[in-house]
């Protein structure tokens, strides 16, 4: 936990020179101890290329890791991965799954990506009442762009 949260200083440069690298070098201590929030922190680093050459297949393998420990933010962004093809192969219902696991624990990113792929049907049915349902589940945490998708539906909240 402590070497994680060094990364994280070294990553915002709160108390320390912020450096993205320094930020890896701390993530990758805890994650190779199995720390999912620093495996999940690895691969955002890896993802967006900060501090390491951008790497999706590392970023794939540190959420992966992350995501098998139940971390929905990893999750989530294993989901994306797989619905972008970055690192994996192209995969919507691989992509619904991973959207799926981190909904039902009210990520509301999460629930707005499934809300997506049913509304369109990518890797699941498509099923606007399913769609509505993930938009309005995320729209009641705060998340704007899901009030603009209910609004699409024709679905006042």
């Amino acid at each position: 936990v402590a070497q994680c949260n060094l990364g994280i200083l070294y990553r915002n440069g709160k108390g320390v020179p912020q450096d993205y690298a320094k930020a890896a070098e701390w993530y990758k201590k805890a994650a190779d101890q199995g720390d999912s929030r620093a495996q999940c922190n690895l691969g955002i680093i890896y993802e967006n290329g900060k501090g390491v050459p951008r790497d999706y297949a590392k970023a794939v393998e540190w959420y992966k890791k992350a995501a098998d420990q139940g971390n929905s933010d990893a999750q989530c962004n294993l989901g994306f991965l797989y619905s972008k093809g970055k690192g994996v192969p192209q995969d919507n219902a691989k992509a619904a799954e991973w959207f799926g696991k981190a909904a039902e624990q009210g990520h509301a990113k999460a629930q707005f990506n499934l809300g997506i792929l049913c509304e369109n049907g990518l890797g699941l049915p498509k099923d606007y009442g399913k769609a509505a349902e993930w938009y309005k589940k995320a729209a009641d945490q705060g998340y704007v762009d899901a009030k603009t998708a209910l609004e699409k539906l024709g679905i006042r909240i």
